[in-house]
Formats: structure tokens, sequence, C-alpha cells
């Protein structure tokens, strides 16, 4: 029986704390976490017994278990004894919130997992660090650290070191590399040309990792799908490696797998560039100079995708969808029944990279290579003006030279996407020049990148206008690729934003250029691109295209257009008898409504808090009216129970007004 009673009152005990935890959060108005609201419920209701005895002692209510005067004043005292203690815990509670704020401090498991994260990234934090230091960078992550204007011996030092500090420090940071060397617009030309030189190619895994992961790839044994497979790789990269196989039914194929515990490697390297970065851009001009946090947010988030070789197949399709009618571009055929985040299963194409394709080149004539760098250059700027959908990484590697002339596109991990406004935009860029417009390519510019607020745009027009006359008469000193710097200077010096869906494209096309360059020596990219780009033009906006524009948006004005007579009439109706007027709904929007709901809330709220306090000194300092007990006056008691009202309705303003400031 005693146990049954323990037991009963432990509950009643549990569910009066839960109760008060409850009541707090709801009393607030607030998501309070529940961990300290019930902290607070368990103090409350443990000191609750304890005060609320020495409370009706001291104000001679009780003597030891007799009551004094009537239980019901009692009572009344009790409560409001009680819902002080509770509104002090509040009072602690809102400090609390405002120190450390509901999920500032995460719960053990939470810091446990976040403790050994961060114990594996010190270590290769550290590592990080040393290699830099090895190699005499550890001036540039420095406080106030400057790029500066140092001289041309200076900085190639400066470039190979991080080239070779890149190429110690592993995968994310070889790919960061590649990325980098692709902004000639934010970095110095020297480091440009040394991060190029970054390779890829590596020491091989052995069979007896590959192995073991091409088989959990597929879900089943491999002599279940291949009939063979060379277990040397055709290519080895820092991410993945390339075998060649045969299937079942004979047909060729690449296998491309991705190296065991590449992934965590690189999402823990990942973690440790965004670091840097933030350090970088916090501590350092050049840094804050380059924008190079969006660059490591951007870098990463490109990098994630790349790892999911799911990704790479439907960029693969998505490509070759573009390139059905063609006939020189070739896109390999793909297998999804056999891919997966970590496989990639493709046919075979028979050719030599660019890079490896000397011999091969040998044997076209001077015409050929021109002709054929040429087309390529055509057809890729198809993809990017008419389809959208393009290759966004075109470096020698990814481009196969074939005996007969056609080309074989390779590794899709890198695909861009332009959508049709910006796709427009570009092509009226790219005609404005060619045209020596510098007003319309201003215009082109500003709907392709966007307006930045304050922008000058007369000095925007004259500073086109004189790239334009510099490459009027060809490409000038510095080759076609001097025109596309130029214009991103200017881009920079009047602080556009490049979308990432635009740098893409005007990535493709600047590696794409050192590319053509090798199969074609002194390609002109600016001529090919006016050779070409007005067919591409003419493509992208081809009469029954536009028709079918025009016929669609028409269609959706025809109801305005039926009623437009009728309202022009009843306008002018008005007009005569002097009738007519405008009549705007103000706060039409609801975020704007509810935002000024949430301000008149607060505001009565702490006139209410206000008035009430205010009532209540007074009735606690009148010296006047009946007594509850004989040393109690009844508007003193009153007067304390309004206080806690005001008292209570002041903490809601107050936890209310720091619990938005701490999230916005």
């Amino acid at each position: 029986m005693e146990f049954a009673v323990g037991v009963s009152g432990s509950v009643i005990a549990v569910l009066f704390v839960f109760l008060l935890a409850g009541l707090a959060r709801r009393v607030l108005g607030v998501p309070v976490g529940w961990p300290r609201a019930v902290v607070l419920g368990f103090v409350v209701a443990g000191a609750t017994s304890s005060l609320l005895v020495i409370i009706l002692e001291r104000a001679g209510l009780v003597s030891g278990t007799r009551l004094l005067v009537d239980p019901g004043v009692v009572s009344l005292i009790g409560i409001l004894a009680i819902a002080w203690m509770f509104v002090l815990g509040l009072a602690g509670l809102v400090i609390l919130e405002v120190v450390l704020p509901t999920g500032s401090v995460p719960g053990p498991v939470a810091l446990l997992n976040r403790w050994r994260r961060q114990r594996r990234r010190a270590r290769r934090y550290t590592k990080i660090v040393a290699i830099a230091a090895r190699h005499g960078l550890g001036r540039f992550v420095r406080a106030g650290a400057r790029l500066g204007r140092s001289s041309e011996p200076a900085m190639a030092d400066t470039a190979v070191a991080l080239r070779r500090a890149f190429e110690d420090a592993g995968v994310a940071f070889v790919k960061l590399g590649q990325m980098l060397s692709t902004r000639r617009d934010l970095l110095p030309p020297a480091l440009v040309n040394e991060l190029t030189k970054l390779q890829e190619q590596v020491q091989p895994a052995p069979w007896s990792e590959i192995e073991p992961a091409i088989t959990t790839a597929l879900g089943r044994p491999i002599d279940e799908v291949f009939r063979s497979i060379e277990e040397v790789p055709l290519a080895s990269a820092s991410v993945g490696q390339v075998h060649q196989a045969r299937l079942l039914d004979g047909r060729e194929v690449v296998v491309k797998v991705q190296r065991p515990s590449v992934l965590k490697q690189t999402t823990s390297d990942l973690d440790i560039i965004l670091q840097l970065a933030r350090r970088l851009d916090r501590v350092t001009a050049w840094g804050r100079s380059i924008g190079i946090l969006g660059l490591a947010e951007g870098f990463a988030a490109s990098l994630r995708e790349e790892l999911d070789y799911t990704v790479e197949l439907d960029n693969t399709r998505a490509v070759a969808a573009t390139l059905a009618d063609d006939d020189l571009i070739k896109v390999p055929e793909t297998y999804p029944e056999l891919c997966g985040p970590t496989l990639l299963v493709m046919a075979k194409l028979d050719g030599a990279s660019v890079t490896a394709a000397a011999d091969l080149l040998a044997g076209f004539t001077e015409e050929q290579r021109a002709e054929l760098a040429t087309e390529i250059f055509g057809e890729v700027l198809r993809q990017i003006m008419v389809h959208g959908v393009f290759h966004a990484d075109l470096h020698p590697g990814n481009i196969l030279i074939r005996p007969d002339r056609t080309v074989g596109l390779l590794d899709f991990g890198s695909v861009g996407r332009l959508d049709s406004p910006a796709r427009t935009a570009l092509g009226l860029l790219l005609a404005a020049i060619d045209r020596n417009d510098p007003i319309a390519a201003t215009d082109a510019l500003i709907e392709l990148l966007g307006r930045p607020e304050g922008l000058d745009q007369r000095g925007v027009e004259r500073a086109i206008g004189e790239l334009l006359v510099r490459y009027r008469g060809g490409a000038g000193s510095r080759g076609s690729a001097g025109m596309f710097a130029s214009l991103f200077k200017v881009v920079l010096e009047h602080q556009f934003t490049v979308p990432a869906q635009v740098a893409a494209a005007f990535r493709a096309i600047g590696a794409l250029e050192g590319t053509l360059g090798l199969i074609n020596p002194g390609f002109d990219l600016l001529g090919a691109a006016k050779e070409r780009g007005a067919d591409v033009l003419r493509s992208a906006m081809r009469p029954e295209d536009v028709r079918q524009q025009l016929e669609g948006q028409l269609a959706g004005w025809m109801p305005m257009l039926q009623r437009l007579p009728q309202r022009l009439n009843k306008i002018t109706e008005d007009l005569e008898k002097g009738q007519f007027g405008i009549r705007v709904r103000a706060l039409a929007d609801e975020r704007d409504r509810a935002f000024l709901t949430g301000i008149a809330r607060q505001v009565m709220t702490t006139i209410l808090a206000a008035a009430t306090t205010i009532g209540a000194i007074m009735l606690m300092t009148s010296d006047t009216g009946p007594m509850l007990t004989p040393t109690l006056p009844l508007y003193a008691f009153l007067g304390y129970a309004l206080l806690f009202v005001g008292f209570v309705l002041g903490l809601r303003v107050l936890v209310r007004m720091f619990f938005r400031s701490s999230r916005e």
C-alpha cells in the first residue's frame, strides 16, 4: 500500500512538473526548449512546499499545523505565493534564453559527435597547415595578408608553391586548384597558368581494393555482369579510375569506379576548405577581394555533385539528347541499370584525347584542323545558346579525337544549364559585340547578370565601347582570351555578380579555347564566335519558334484583350462624369499584415504590462481599504496579484523581442 502511494505521488509530481513546463512555454509565447522548461518545473515544484510554509509562518497565518485565519484566505495567499515563485522561475528562464538561446547548446549525443568530428578535423587541419607552411604559404593566411603587387618572378614562385601544396594535400585540393585555374577574372595570370598544370593522373588503386568496390556497387558478383574486365585501368584520377570491360553479350564498355574511402576523405577536406575560406574572408584583404567564401561554397557544391555518379549519369544523358542529330560530336551510351552513386558503365569510344592525339592530328591537313576546331566550337556554342545544356569542363583530357575526324566527349561530372532568359541575353550580348554596339552590349550584360545597386550605366557603356574599338580589327596581341578577360574586368569593376550558370558558360568557353588551341594552333575564339554566332542565333530564334512563343503569349492575353474595349469604355464614362478614382489596397501581402500584427500585439502587451504594473503599485501603496488578515490589506493583496500579471506580460514582451533578434 505504501509503495502504491509512493508511486502515485511520484507520478503526480512528474505530471505537475511537466504541467509547469508546458505552462511556462505557453505563458512566454515562444518555443523555449523543453529541457530547460522541465528544469524550471522541477525547481518550482521542489521549492513550492518549503517556501510556502515559510511565507505563511512569517505572515502570521499559520502556527505549526494550526491555521490562524480563514482557510480560504490561506488558500488565496498560497496560490499567489506559488504564482510568484513560478514567475520568478520564468524570469530565470528569460535570462537563460537571452544568454543561451534555445538550440545554441547541443545535446549530449550531438556534443559527442561534434567532439569526434572536431578531433578528426583538427588532425587533418594540422596536416594541411603543415603542408602550406612547408611550401612557404603560411604568410598568406595571417591576419591582414595581401597578395600585393609582387614582382613577376615572386608571383611565379608563389604559384609553383601553391600548385605543389595542392598536389600534396590530396583530392579535394587538386580539384580546388583546377577550379581556380579557370578563374582568370579573379586571379593573377601567373597563378592561373601554374594551376592549369595540376593533373589528376595518380597511382591507381590496387585491384584488390577496386574489385570489392565494383561488387558492392553492382550488388552482385562481377562475373554475373561482365564477361571480362581489365585489372589494369585505362586511366586513374584522384576520385576514380576507369577499367575496360566486356559485357556478357560481347559489347565493349568502360567502367568508372570511385576509389574506396574517397567520399569520406573528400567530405572532411571540404569541411576544412570551407573553414579556411571563412578565416581568409574574415582576416585577409585578398580573400575578401576575390570573394573566396563564395568560391569555396560553389566549389563544395560542385564537388559533392561530382562525387555522386548518378548525377554524372543524368548529365551524360542530358547532353546526349542535345547531340542526338549531331554527326560531329559523340557521347558514349550509358547503361543505367548497371550504374549507381559510385559506379558508371558506358560504351567505349575509340580515339585519343587531345593531349595524346599529336600523332593523329599530324595526319590532318592544316585546313582540316582549322575546320575541326571551328566545328567543335560551333556545336558547343549551339549547346549553350540553343539547348541550354552543355559540357562545362572541356579540357583536353575530356575530348577524344577519332580517326574519322569526329569527336567524343568524356566525363560529364560538370554540366552547365542555362535557362531561356539567360540564353537570350547571352545571344544578344554576342550579337551586340559582333555589331560593335556598346549600348546594346551593355543592355544585354545587365539583362544577363542583373543590375547592381548604384550602377554607372554610362561608365559601363564607355568601357565596353573601348573594348570593341580595341578588338575591332582582330583578336589583339593577347589573343581572343584578351577580349573576354577585359570584359570580365569591366564586370568586376562595376560590381556585377556573375550567376553560377552564367559563370559555367564562360568557364566552358574558356576551357574550350585552350583545347582548341591544341587542335589548331592560333585558333581565334573571337573570330570563330563572329563566324558561327550568327548561325547559332538564327537557330535559337527560328521563325517557327518565335511564332509559337508569340502565339502562346497571345493566347494568354486573349481574355484581357476581349475585356479591354469594355474597360476602356467604363474608364471614359467615369472620366466624363467626374467619378474616376483609383483604389489601392494597402497591406495586401500576408507577410506585411503579419508583421504589423506582430508589432501591434507587442505594443498592446507592453501597454498592458505598464498599466497593470502602475495599477499594482497604486494598490500596494494604498493606506485605505478593508483588511484581508490582521496584517495584510486587501488592496495590497490585489496589488501583488496585479503585479504578477504585469510581470508576466513584461517577460513575454522581453522574451519575444530577444527570441526574434537571435534568429534574424
